[in-house]
């Protein structure tokens, strides 16, 4: 009897700390049950492990049938601010979608800059490189912006980043698309699937440098530089009440081209807190508002959408923006006669949007399961 109540002393003192972890919303869950006789216990160390696997399981299942769950709870956003250096680098280590010499596609956190002074993705590439155990130093080929998810394309020879970079010029002449988003729009695109040519530049509104539509550019403009030429290709893969699940493919670069192009369009991006302030309604009938009024803002949705997103308005700032770099079409080089195609499913988070708004994207079923257990620890804005 004595030894039996030792045993489940340990048990309970494992769950205790185990619980604790699980509460402080930890990155890595801890496999260590604190227990002074671990040998003599392992089967009930088993035992213990199955029947917390079961109960995180079963809490996992009543969240996605809880119908009250925004996707700030359930799968939760990555809190990059709040992850050391040395978690960060676990989770990109852990996001590698693609190795083969010389080339390591991962797939980048909403969030995380790729240069700057703070912690960035290209601070980190020297310990990543450790950590891939490479030894050659990586650089970047090709990444998504700061605040977008989605493929990141290192290499470690200078070489094959040239002749990749010479082969994107060269499809962006040919009108080509080698990159492919995914993204989740307020208002559905027409027609379901076209091109958008309109020219962009920088502009000052307020106290801000922000991207505006050319609609009526000269040959002068372009010859002055004061606009430049921009194409994006866009398909809807879905829609329904007013929202899309649309692939877009830039033929062109410009910071912020998508979301701008979008708005001509009476779209915008979920969780764009920039450019979707340009878009107003009357009546039911959306409307674009003069880019000079048009200061940005935390975007606002309609009551039946926040309903829908089990969002209230409140709580928009924390919506990330849904816009995810998912495919790159790498054309042959070096040894290689075919081109090669690396795709990265899109967060959690996104996922769990296309299920609350009844949105479907078959290519990224199968990885909705897997990256919801993966960022489920990560914690939440």
């Amino acid at each position: 009897m004595l030894r039996m109540n030792h045993i489940w002393k340990q048990i309970l003192t494992g769950s205790v700390t185990r619980i604790a972890v699980m509460q402080g919303h930890s990155c890595f869950f801890q496999e260590r049950l604190v227990t002074n006789s671990a040998s003599r216990l392992s089967s009930t160390v088993s035992w213990y492990d199955l029947q917390l696997k079961e109960q995180i399981h079963e809490q996992r299942q009543h969240l996605k049938k809880d119908k009250a769950v925004s996707i700030l709870r359930d799968p939760g956003i990555p809190a990059l601010r709040k992850l050391t250096r040395e978690e960060l680098l676990e989770l990109i280590a852990t996001s590698v979608v693609y190795q083969e010499n010389p080339l390591i596609g991962i797939s980048k956190p909403p969030g995380l800059p790729i240069t700057g002074k703070d912690l960035c993705l290209t601070s980190l590439l020297p310990a990543l490189q450790q950590r891939l155990h490479l030894s050659k130093e990586l650089h970047i080929v090709k990444a998504s912006n700061r605040d977008y998810s989605g493929l990141v394309l290192l290499s470690t020879c200078h070489q094959t980043t040239k002749h990749i970079e010479d082969v994107f010029i060269q499809a962006r002449s040919k009108k080509e698309t080698l990159a492919s988003y995914c993204a989740v729009t307020v208002g559905v695109p027409e027609p379901a699937e076209g091109e958008i040519s309109i020219a962009l530049k920088q502009q000052n509104i307020g106290e801000q440098e922000l991207v505006v539509p050319v609609l009526h550019p000269t040959p002068g403009n372009f010859q002055r530089k004061e606009a430049k030429k921009a194409i994006t290709r866009y398909k809807v893969l879905d829609a329904t009440d007013g929202c899309a699940l649309v692939q877009l493919q830039p033929l062109t670069t410009f910071e912020s081209q998508l979301q701008v192009h979008l708005t001509v369009k009476l779209c915008a991006l979920l969780g764009d807190h920039v450019y979707s302030a340009r878009l107003g309604k009357v009546l039911g009938v959306p409307f674009c508002l003069p880019v000079e009024s048009a200061i940005p803002r935390t975007q606002v949705l309609d009551e039946s959408l926040l309903r829908k997103l089990h969002f209230v308005q409140k709580q928009m700032w924390k919506m990330p923006i849904h816009l995810h770099l998912h495919k790159l079409l790498i054309p042959p080089f070096e040894t290689k006669k075919s081109g090669t195609i690396i795709t990265a499913a899109p967060p959690a988070y996104f996922l769990r949007t296309l299920e609350l708004l009844g949105l479907t994207m078959n290519e990224f079923a199968e990885e909705n399961v897997r990256n919801r257990s993966k960022e489920l620890c990560l914690g939440a804005v």
